[in-house]
């Protein structure tokens, strides 16, 4: 039940690696110790030593409750509170979990709203709502980031305007700050049921507490396998030594290849269902290390599809990228590729051969090319596509980027920069003060 991480294809040197073993050793000491910038909000370290478990129950019973009588769940939140859990529900669950019948999923269908502007995706929501059950989880530490405020004060309207003041309150569950804050406030007001986003864990990192927990739970997911995955992990990870432990292999051999002029890192899945892990590790890393005029742009893919559209760039194009490719190891369901009479479309040799080898060939091809182009390869391997090994995989990619942040000299765990298009977005709107 090990990830296993590969580094042999990446261009990097063994004398590479020894020269920045004592800036992992540095970075593991200020993490570890809490010594290092951004300290206080490293409590997703030991997380599963510290989650309260009177909540953890809460979680289980509201979230059969939602599932018993919700048809669909609007969870409402932008970036870290909603990246992660919209992540593990399309890799965890059916790749069409909202298009089955209830009675197939046994759960509510999972929208999320509150991380964008758009008219016309609100709009399409609310074609949704009539004659549904809806339940509302709002996540938001402070109750006041525009996207999801937005979201929650129309969505809210929506659901006293039909089920009243108290049954709405029934049915609308805040996460967010312990005891304070805007959406704290108003949850008190109102009687809704409250879970707590930690003080000391940021966003980007809060998917395994209730952020993600919650909503997850609710579609039928094993949230106590994947806590248990991210234990192992802990402590797994928590070795200081760069040669046993593949963690701080990654996050030292990605700083390697910055340094190389390698400034573009390329997460590739072969798997549909991993996109939005894609788009969840996208904030992790461009939050965390784009700062103080520094950071490996992240970008993500999905092959083979995407070999159709930037397969040419990766190929041919400036070589200032790397890839790391994230690989499932074996799969609970295949299927068997039949032979045809006619064989016009000449497929006839894939014959008896499963949709999941030939999947693998196209990623052994697509290295071989790649490594031609010159472009350096890493490689991630988790056993399955479960909640055991995914709950290991967040925890490998954030401590990675915590160690990542610290050798490349900037605070992994802040984001000034995200501030500035708010001021800039609140003058423009008007609002007092801007």
């Amino acid at each position: 039940m090990f990830i296993e991480f590969d580094y042999s294809k990446g261009f990097i040197k063994e004398h590479e690696i020894e020269i920045i073993k004592p800036q992992v050793d540095i970075a593991h000491q200020l993490l570890h110790d809490r010594k290092g910038p951004g300290s206080e909000f490293t409590g997703w370290l030991e997380w599963t030593e510290t989650i309260d478990r009177e909540e953890l129950e809460r979680i289980h019973t509201t979230a059969e409750r939602i599932r018993q009588n919700a048809d669909i769940l609007l969870v409402i939140g932008i970036g870290g509170s909603y990246l992660g859990a919209r992540a593990a529900m399309e890799a965890l669950s059916h790749s069409f979990h909202n298009l089955l019948d209830k009675s197939a999923r046994k759960a509510p269908q999972l929208i999320f709203v509150g991380n964008n502007m758009s008219p016309k995706y609100y709009s399409d929501v609310m074609d949704l709502l009539d004659g549904r059950e809806i339940y509302i989880n709002v996540i938001s530490k402070s109750g006041t980031t525009t996207e999801p405020a937005v979201a929650f004060r129309h969505f809210r309207s929506y659901m006293e305007k039909r089920y009243g003041l108290e049954e709405s309150s029934r049915r609308i569950i805040a996460t967010t700050d312990r005891a304070r804050g805007a959406l704290k406030t108003l949850a008190d007001k109102e009687g809704y049921e409250t879970f707590t986003i930690p003080d000391d864990i940021g966003g980007r990192y809060s998917v395994m507490t209730a952020v993600g927990l919650l909503p997850l739970a609710a579609v039928g997911i094993d949230i106590v396998r994947m806590l248990e995955g991210v234990h192992a992990a802990a402590i797994e990870y928590s070795n200081p030594s760069l040669d046993e432990n593949s963690c701080y292999q990654y996050a030292a051999t990605r700083q390697i290849l910055s340094r190389k002029g390698k400034s573009i890192e390329i997460l590739v899945s072969y798997e549909p269902s991993l996109q939005y892990l894609g788009e969840w590790w996208k904030q992790l890393y461009g939050e965390s290390e784009g700062k103080d005029g520094k950071g490996i742009f992240p970008a993500s893919v999905s092959f083979t599809a995407d070999l159709h559209s930037m397969g040419q760039l990766i190929q041919d194009g400036a070589r200032n990228i790397f890839e790391t490719t994230i690989l499932v190891g074996s799969h609970d369901r295949d299927i068997v590729i039949k032979g045809d009479d006619d064989d016009l479309d000449g497929l006839n040799y894939l014959q008896g051969k499963t949709i999941g080898n030939v999947n693998r060939k196209a990623y052994e091809g697509t290295v071989l090319a790649h490594l031609e182009g010159g472009v350096p390869n890493l490689a991630i391997t988790i056993p399955k596509l479960d909640e055991y090994s995914f709950g290991k995989l967040i925890y490998f990619f954030e401590k990675a980027c915590a160690i990542s942040g610290y050798i490349q000299g900037v605070n992994p765990f802040d984001q000034p920069g995200v501030e500035q298009y708010k001021r800039n977005m609140f003058r423009l709107l008007g609002k007092s003060g801007y």
